[in-house]
């Protein structure tokens, strides 16, 4: 499952162009643990046919993951994941009802059809959780990952000690 001549291991596919902005993190995500994606726009309802082709031939292609994120209607993880048997996550991408809907949309499969949902907007925890499903099999990934993970765990010591300075002189909040 390791990626060969940067062959890309995450599809990350969304509904509109209009969806990169949320989408973007994952792609950044995944180039920080060193992991190849390959990044393509196709609508559930609108090019039906070309999702069917990319989702079913994702593992000929050498992809492990898929991300898909979409907004509104939102079918597009569900539509993915009835084509292949590939780990889907589902990224509810808040074009309107606060992207409430698309939430739901994403969640609500039948059973049968799994899509990993994470929140709205949520694209940097769907490349996380794609990096991990990864880091299974590759040692390279986890490694990176637990570095990754104690980068975070720091990051909140740190927060934390400049707190109690602050409350300790008296200018906390």
């Amino acid at each position: 499952m390791t990626a060969r001549d940067g062959q890309a291991l995450v599809g990350i596919i969304m509904g509109s162009d209009s969806d990169w902005e949320t989408m973007e993190p994952a792609a950044k995500r995944l180039r920080a643990f060193e992991i190849p994606c390959d990044v393509q726009v196709m609508s559930a309802h609108r090019s039906p046919a070309v999702v069917a082709e990319y989702a079913s031939s994702a593992r000929k292609r050498g992809l492990a993951v898929i991300i898909a994120g979409a907004g509104g209607a939102a079918h597009l993880a569900g539509v993915v994941a009835a084509h292949t048997t590939l780990p889907v996550i589902g990224v509810p991408v808040g074009v309107s009802l606060g992207g409430l809907d698309a939430l739901l949309a994403t969640v609500q499969m039948p059973s049968g059809i799994p899509v990993a949902t994470v929140a709205i907007g949520g694209a940097d925890n769907a490349a996380i959780l794609a990096a991990q499903i990864l880091g299974v099999r590759d040692a390279a990934i986890q490694q990176r990952l637990e570095k990754f993970k104690a980068e975070l765990a720091e990051g909140v010591k740190q927060k934390n000690l400049r707190l109690q300075k602050k409350v300790d002189s008296g200018h906390a909040g």
